[in-house]
């Protein structure tokens, strides 16, 4: 046992087996060690005993390791944190970076490794320690000098980095994932354009899909600078040209270039590239790092988009195999609610609704009497007036419409929109009795698109109205069954003749 006192070490992991394996085995080379078997145990510790360093494993109960890491990192982070993981992954590099941790071990970890570890993060604490107190002293400013660069650089590198992440982690269609590839290019690298192009396999060749910025660029030889990209696909790894000395398929106009793969399933799908065709900036390899980054991120959002589409697109096909089962029994219902969808669309448009708005529409107007599927033939098709109990039923399809789709994990605002489709401006609607401008405006426009596509239509139970009648009914509803400004707006859409039975 070496009989010099070494440093105390704080060891965490939620593992006792571990622990006591580490314990002896640093005691015996000389350090003071202390243990914790989660991060809430290891503040308690902090807070009452001078710790010189401390290992850490990121999943533990309570507090896990980068919450421990954030904290020490906030009381003193002179203290130098070391995290332990079986499951290394780029998220958590980039979380421990972001709160002071110094290294990042492997698990499991060689205990020679970890003493090779501790003696090299101790005496570079006592280095910083040291420096700080003689940061007067020439040799100390230097060094101080340059940990502050090398920090300072590890501060951008996060920041540009956590930029990426975020610029792509909300992204609505491919299309904008391609914009938004050619824009973050020009600005993080300082390109004068940046172009994304898409590899079409059938015919071997590449196609511009994006642009940034959408001026035209140097005079190429596109026979020339299309093999030259052809040939960064075959390699599948990025190509940069720090300094254009006539490389071969390049402009002489152009100063620097860089082409990065993006790759889904290990299979190339488009490249990214980037110009300097003025000035004095050049790329660098660091520039190459953050465009293979980028494409990292955009190959994760085209992929996460396509995994959504292709659920979004399964659950219409469910949605409107219950539509086509019910129009199987009441062929009326599909027609109707095609209609009512368009009408509504319309007005949606004339009030100034967003896109999303008329996307939502969209939804709810077709999908609106799907709860309809619940109600039994001898109510839905009955020819002749209901009953009152049979009306009850009836009142029901709203309700059943809106657990039938959020049961298949729908939107709250398509089925709220649905649910609320029968209610009426006076209160006294169903099937939770709101009124006016309680009632969501999508639902006060179904409302009014619904009755007139209804009345103007052939029942079971009645024949369709006239067309003087069935506006007389609109313009009385007014305040009572509808929202009064709609129904302006519904009047003066129809005299324009935007609205036609």
């Amino acid at each position: 046992m070496n009989s010099e006192k070494k440093e105390k070490i704080l060891f965490v992991d939620d593992e006792e087996n571990i622990l006591e394996v580490i314990r002896e085995y640093f005691e015996f080379k000389g350090y003071a060690v202390v243990t914790a078997l989660n991060g809430r145990e290891a503040v308690k510790i902090l807070e009452n005993e001078k710790i010189d360093c401390c290992f850490t494993d990121i999943n533990m109960p309570e507090m896990d390791g980068i919450q421990l890491a954030e904290h020490i990192w906030r009381t003193d982070n002179t203290i130098p944190v070391v995290i332990m993981t079986g499951k290394p992954t780029i998220d958590y590099t980039i979380k421990t970076i972001k709160h002071g941790v110094v290294d990042f071990l492997v698990k499991p970890v060689n205990l020679n490794d970890m003493e090779l570890c501790i003696e090299r993060i101790l005496n570079q604490r006592k280095l910083f320690i040291e420096n700080i107190l003689l940061k007067k002293e020439v040799e100390g400013k230097k060094r101080l000098e340059e940990l502050t660069k090398q920090l300072q650089n590890k501060v951008d590198d996060l920041r540009i980095l956590n930029k990426i992440i975020s610029e792509f982690t909300e992204i609505g269609s491919t299309k904008d994932v391609f914009k938004r590839l050619v824009d973050m290019a020009t600005e993080i690298s300082l390109a004068d354009m940046s172009k994304f192009y898409v590899i079409n396999g059938a015919v071997n060749r590449i196609f511009e899909t994006a642009t940034c910025p959408k001026a035209s660029g140097p005079e190429i030889d596109q026979t020339l600078f299309e093999r030259l990209l052809m040939n960064v696909t075959a390699d599948s790894v990025p190509f940069l040209v720090s300094e254009n000395r006539c490389v071969e398929g390049l402009s002489g106009d152009i100063f620097s270039f860089m082409c990065v793969p993006l790759k889904i399933r290990e299979k190339v799908f488009g490249l990214l590239t980037a110009y300097v065709t003025q000035g004095e900036v050049r790329f660098s390899e660091k520039d190459l790092y953050y465009l293979s980054f980028m494409t990292q991120n955009a190959a994760q959002a085209i992929e996460n988009l396509a995994l959504y589409e292709n659920i979004y697109d399964n659950l219409f096909a469910t949605l409107y195999g219950f539509v086509s089962v019910l129009d199987a029994r009441d062929s009326y219902t599909q027609i109707h609610s095609n209609r009512v969808t368009d009408i509504s669309i319309i007005i949606g448009r004339e009030l100034g609704c967003t896109t999303e708005e008329l996307d939502i529409l969209n939804v709810a107007g077709r999908l609106h009497d799907i709860g309809k599927i619940g109600i039994r033939d001898e109510i839905l098709l009955k020819p002749g007036k209901l009953t009152k109990e049979e009306f009850e039923k009836i009142k029901e399809h709203p309700l059943i419409g809106a657990n039938i789709i959020k049961n298949l994990g729908f939107w709250e605002r398509e089925i709220y929109i649905i649910k609320c489709h029968h209610e009426r401006f006076d209160g006294t609607g169903y099937p939770d009795g709101l009124k006016g401008k309680e009632i969501p405006l999508l639902s006060r426009i179904l409302s009014i698109a619904d009755v007139y596509d209804a009345l103007a239509s052939d029942r079971p139970y009645r024949a369709m109205m006239d067309e003087k009648s069935i506006l007389k009914y609109i313009q009385e509803g007014a305040g009572t069954q509808f929202d009064p400004e709609l129904v302006e707006v519904f009047m003066k859409l129809y005299n324009e003749g935007k609205i036609i039975k």
